[in-house]
């Protein structure tokens, strides 16, 4: 009943060096092999943008039902390379606490590598530990070709095709300071075999309090319409920082048994000064 609430309510926003492929990987073998069209490729989308660098890292505090459940960090561990392109590696971890643990156990670890300059995943992993329920997944995503290749299979994409965590960071970099209410953003995103639509509406402004501090937000709610991670049984919602960072502050979500809500705790390494915060 709550698989996957726990990540997917900052996922709906949504390591080191790059991980060899798996021997029986063979289609993303042959992505690899072909490396040196991706490097040179100089008709990939570029979006200049100040929001989030290598080294930013958020903790968020996740609170089910008024019971503080578990931690989730969101990081930029460094940069690399991955087909000869600059990437971001951007890590997303769910852990809930050892009281918790007890009752609900969690441990859940998401990546993505991110182009740095078009924005878009080259590769994304998911491993999902809650209680008994068990899910992993693995995408390598031809940003050229338009085509991802999962459990062996390759499937048609649409150009710049997103993950779960690379749609939250994308959406970092939009401007919202001219958007107005019930504005939606399209984008679209791949997950098992399947490519779904992920409308993210605008709802206006809020300036809000958590324990990282007093902050002007902007506040999104993301619409899936069926499948994929970001499913959820209720309105999924969240505040970003009103300023080119767009921290995220604040997710809230409603469960079948209660309400899930992560908040943001602490946070370093972010890429400039935060405008939206009031102290």
């Amino acid at each position: 009943m709550m698989a996957g609430r726990f990540s997917a309510v900052l996922l709906i926003l949504a390591v080191g060096v790059c991980h060899p492929v798996d021997a029986q990987d063979s289609l993303a073998q042959a992505l690899l092999s072909q490396g040196d069209i991706y490097k040179t490729n100089s008709t990939l989308r570029s979006i200049p943008h100040s929001a989030f660098a290598a080294g930013e890292r958020l903790v968020f505090d996740v609170g089910f039902s008024f019971i503080t459940a578990g931690e989730a960090v969101m990081s930029i561990p460094k940069s690399d390379t991955i087909f000869g392109r600059p990437v971001y590696q951007v890590l997303f971890t769910v852990n809930s606490t050892p009281t918790f643990s007890w009752i609900y156990k969690v441990e859940d670890r998401y990546e993505t590598y991110l182009d740095t300059q078009g924005v878009f995943p080259w590769r994304f992993t998911q491993k999902v530990r809650e209680g008994s329920y068990r899910r992993d997944f693995k995408a390598w995503f031809d940003q050229v070709k338009n085509v991802a290749y999962a459990d062996n299979k390759q499937y048609p994409i649409p150009p710049y095709v997103h993950d779960a965590v690379s749609a939250f960071y994308f959406v970092r970099t939009l401007d919202y300071s001219k958007s107005r209410v019930g504005e939606k953003i399209l984008l679209q995103n791949f997950f098992k075999d399947t490519t779904h639509s992920l409308a993210v509406k605008f709802l206006g402004r809020q300036r809000i309090d958590v324990d990282a501090g007093t902050f002007d937000c902007i506040i999104l709610e993301p619409l899936m319409k069926e499948g994929g991670v970001f499913k959820s049984e209720g309105r999924v919602v969240i505040w970003l920082t009103d300023d080119e960072r767009k921290i995220p502050v604040k997710v809230s979500t409603k469960v079948v048994v209660g309400s899930i809500e992560a908040e943001l705790r602490e946070y370093s390494g972010i890429n400039g000064p935060i405008g939206g915060k009031v102290r």
